[in-house]
């Protein structure tokens, strides 16, 4: 039987095969959770919820446009894993731990929202993301989710149009024809004359509490159409490389992030940290050129660029001076208790840490790292940087690795309409 759905005083009530649960509104503000499913035990990619896709831990993509909707009480990854349960923490989500009977492989998906519902009495409704979905974005969630506010329905499910001829499948070495499902192969229709059809794209679902208790039965259902280009599913290593290169073109890259200077190690970030001696006793470092392209690419933006070394470092005054007249970029050395002095920076420019990126490479610099809107590591630094950083890079230090993080923050200062 269909649900039906009426207002009441203090909200609406859903109608479920005679049965009426009610489902507070306008009368009492509604509990809406963002619910993260990422079991440790995926078989296709091992633990691809957190694998790094394109700098950032795959789940960090859907938790940072959900945290940046503002539609959401409270932000939930569901998992079994201590790893995976390590970086949502880290990434500011709360974590229900799953009992192992909702963590096999055949458990549904259905299963463990239902557990995390009765778990958490208070939500009335819940947005379920899945962590494959790294091209989402904020106006997505807040526009889905406005289905179930403002216009009354139960359940939303995400789609994406498609224009795909289908065919009935039959048995191979058979002699059963096939048939046409969609098409009409005499009178088959230019792309630009067909509509096309509207099929899952698995980014997200929205249910109220009554239809999850329902298992998904009944109910008053939408959906919500989302362009193809912020369709991606991961399933597999082969949509790994492809899913890489459409967050980097389609991906939200975060809320006001507009940044004004970047702070990059000389040791261990432009350079991989070796210092050569020729046989005349000169002292040499090698810089590459598309490192000080990037530095160049962000100056041009309007972004000021300093490059830091500490007492630490084994760089001669000389080779700073040659350094800063070829980058164009200041040289501060900083020794001990960085941060007050990054703080001091920041204070003459009248700076946030939001409006600031910093580039590190080791444990003294983990508190700048987690402190600055964007922060960043080459590949091949520490864990204890790593872990610490927002953005790991794909080159090493020395060889790219300033480009590439270059490259990320002019992300961020793209015109707004391209990101939407």
């Amino acid at each position: 039987m269909a649900a039906a759905r009426k207002p009441t005083i203090q909200g609406f009530e859903d109608e479920i095969d005679g049965k009426t649960k009610m489902i507070k509104d306008s009368g009492e503000k509604r509990h809406i959770a963002a619910l993260i499913l990422a079991r440790g035990g995926s078989k296709g990619i091992p633990l691809k919820n957190i694998k790094v896709l394109a700098g950032v831990p795959l789940i960090r993509w859907v938790l940072r446009a959900a945290v940046d909707s503002k539609q959401f009480d409270s932000v939930w990854v569901s998992t079994d894993h201590d790893d995976i349960e390590k970086v949502a923490k880290a990434w500011g989500a709360q974590v229900h731990r799953r009992r192992p009977e909702v963590s096999k492989d055949s458990s549904s998906s259905l299963d463990t929202i239902q557990e995390f519902a009765q778990l958490n009495p208070e939500v009335n409704v819940i947005c379920h993301i899945q962590a494959t979905s790294p091209c989402l974005h904020p106006f997505h969630l807040k526009e889905a989710l406005e289905l179930i506010t403002n216009q009354g329905f139960t359940s939303v499910v995400t789609v994406a149009r498609q224009h795909h001829f289908r065919w009935q499948e039959v048995k191979k070495g058979g002699s059963v024809a096939t048939k046409p499902l969609n098409v009409d192969p005499s009178n088959r229709p230019r792309r630009q004359d067909w509509d096309g059809e509207l099929c899952e794209n698995r980014s997200f679902y929205i249910y109220t509490r009554a239809t999850i208790e329902e298992g998904l039965q009944g109910g008053k259902w939408a959906y919500y159409e989302m362009r193809p280009e912020y369709s991606v599913d991961i399933d597999v290593d082969i949509d790994w490389p492809v899913a890489e290169l459409k967050v980097l073109r389609f991906g939200y890259f975060g809320l006001d992030k507009m940044v004004r200077l970047l702070l990059c190690n000389i040791s261990g970030c432009l350079t991989d940290g070796r210092v050569l001696i020729s046989v005349s006793g000169e002292e040499m470092i090698s810089v590459n050129t598309r490192d000080t392209m990037g530095i160049c690419m962000l100056q041009r933006e309007g972004v000021e660029v300093i490059l830091i070394s500490s007492s630490e470092d084994l760089l001669t005054e000389a080779l700073t001076d040659k350094l800063s007249k070829r980058t164009g970029c200041e040289v501060r050395q900083l020794s001990k208790d960085i941060q007050s002095k990054v703080k001091a920076m920041m204070d003459d420019r009248d700076l946030d840490w939001k409006e600031v990126a910093y580039m590190g490479s080791d444990a003294p610099d983990v508190d700048c790292l987690n402190l600055a809107g964007l922060s960043a590591v080459p590949r091949d630094a520490p864990v204890v940087a790593i872990n610490a950083a927002k953005y790991c890079c794909s080159s090493v230090a020395g060889l790219g690795a300033v480009r590439e993080f270059s490259e990320h923050i002019l992300l961020f200062k793209k015109d707004k309409s391209q990101m939407e």
